[in-house]
């Protein structure tokens, strides 16, 4: 298990900015912004370049830049810290369940399509059985990142938060791909291309349409003592501070998102099963 600390400033470069602008219902196109020179003139420059209907919206998302750039460079002087902790395991899978260190089981669930594959996050994992008897394992990494406090009420800070946290998780995924799981060492990717998932392997939350049950939670959070980095859950599975995300680490080359959908009685009783089998 490792556990990483990133400043404001290690992490600022990893903000996916439209995201950021979607929280304050401003469209994605006006995140441009933040590859714009900070001088008067770049930033008038790219005002001037959005047709008439749209200047309005782009001088708003200037100004809204400017205050979130100073409140994180105030962050970074009041010595505010993002957390990643993960932890990459021996794994295999067993139908629809993914057993880590032939121990314990995570239940996973599988699309219901009348065509097509039927994808499952199992599907992109060494079922058990192959690879022979010679202790061949594939793995999977659990991970968490957090930044901010669980009583945070300004707005914009709160918003700047839930960007570091998934900041911290891009940096942290990138370190694991690169160096301490080390599937791809030569990878050199731009943050463009980061954000763009450009990467090999895939990254899901808990909450994700291909990982939608929010119960999964609790024994990634028992696995990775959250506790440890400063995160609590609320009885139904909410993380504190609400800056704060977590789920796996898939590093199969052909693994890719997908939503499971709709949910047929069939399964959702087997999903149960499996789910109450994986709590004893």
């Amino acid at each position: 298990m490792t556990t990483l600390h990133y400043s404001v400033s290690t992490l600022t470069s990893y903000i996916n900015w439209a995201y950021f602008f979607h929280a304050w219902q401003i469209a994605p196109r006006f995140s441009t912004i933040a590859q714009v020179h900070h001088c008067m003139s770049c930033r008038k420059a790219w005002i001037e370049s959005f047709s008439a209907e749209d200047k309005d919206q782009a001088k708003v998302a200037a100004e809204l830049f400017t205050e979130a750039s100073t409140t994180l460079q105030q962050m970074e002087k009041d010595g505010v810290i993002a957390k990643a902790r993960f932890d990459i395991l021996p794994c295999r899978a067993d139908g629809d369940d993914l057993v880590f260190e032939n121990q314990w089981r995570l239940p996973c669930l599988r699309q219901q399509k009348t065509e097509g594959t039927c994808l499952c996050l199992a599907d992109f994992v060494l079922p058990v059985g192959l690879g022979g008897g010679n202790g061949v394992n594939d793995h999977v990494g659990l991970f968490a990142t957090t930044a901010g406090f669980a009583n945070e009420t300004d707005m914009l800070r709160q918003t700047l938060f839930d960007r570091l946290a998934e900041a911290a998780a891009e940096r942290m995924h990138e370190e694991v791909r690169r160096h301490f799981w080390g599937y791809a060492p030569n990878e050199r990717l731009s943050i463009p291309e980061l954000h763009r998932e450009a990467f090999q392997g895939i990254r899901p939350a808990v909450g994700y349409p291909c990982l939608p049950d929010q119960r999964i939670i609790f024994p990634i959070h028992r696995r990775l003592k959250l506790s440890e980095i400063g995160i609590t859950l609320t009885e139904n599975g909410a993380m504190l501070p609400h800056a704060s995300t977590c789920g796996l680490m898939l590093a199969h080359p052909e693994a890719h998102y997908f939503a499971v959908g709709q949910v047929s009685e069939e399964q959702r009783a087997d999903y149960k099963r499996r789910y109450i089998a994986s709590c004893l």
